[in-house]
């Protein structure tokens, strides 16, 4: 008799708990469920509220931090964004291009190394239609579907005068913007490594 009121006490708690369990969480859920819906315009409950309202202004935003109170300030003078090519004042035309031919000159120092790197980028950018040694003669060409580009050291150029007399300025707007049926590398080529294909191009006008 003892043993079966025991067995029928701890019944009894196991059922007590699991109602009161089933009892909370049925009224969290309950409660979740009517605030959600009491306000048409709540997002509910949101985990890490710091990523919806960040710490960081927005540029358009008033800034104590600063004395003309804006947040979007002015670069400091002298600065250049990440990416900027300062020869792009130069327009994609004809008047450009002339301009750029006494406009620009080649910033880096000729040397070895450079002119090595501007052999690599040549011979995987530019070989392919002008040739190894920049005679006209690349591999597409050589498919009989496209016309020869001139040569760097004995073709004239389409757009006036001798191809071994292309300045600085001339070679890099050309890579920069293309010509004919050349495609423009602005997307393909930093400014840096079109001035190392330019100083490369200028040992290609030399030979015979």
């Amino acid at each position: 008799m003892l043993l079966k009121l025991s067995t029928t006490k701890g019944n009894m708690l196991v059922m007590n708990k699991r109602l009161i369990i089933c009892t909370a969480f049925l009224t969290v859920a309950a409660v979740t469920v009517i605030s959600s819906c009491s306000n048409n315009r709540s997002t509910g409950l949101e985990f890490a509220r710091n990523m919806y309202d960040p710490i960081g202004y927005n540029p358009d935003q008033a800034n104590k931090n600063f004395k003309d109170g804006k947040t979007a300030q002015d670069p400091p003078a002298g600065t250049v964004p990440v990416g900027f090519d300062k020869y792009d004042v130069y327009p994609n035309s004809l008047e450009g291009y002339q301009a750029a031919s006494t406009g620009m000159t080649n910033p880096l120092p000729v040397s070895v190394a450079t002119l090595e790197q501007g052999k690599t980028l040549y011979l995987n950018m530019c070989s392919h239609c002008h040739g190894m040694e920049g005679k006209g003669d690349g591999s597409i060409v050589n498919l009989g579907k496209y016309p020869a580009p001139p040569s760097y050291s004995t073709g004239n150029s389409s757009r006036g005068g001798s191809m071994k007399d292309l300045t600085d300025g001339k070679i890099y707007h050309t890579i920069t913007h293309g010509v004919n049926l050349m495609g423009p590398h602005k997307s393909q080529l930093s400014p840096e490594q079109r001035w190392k294909i330019v100083m490369y191009v200028h040992e290609l006008q030399k030979l015979q």
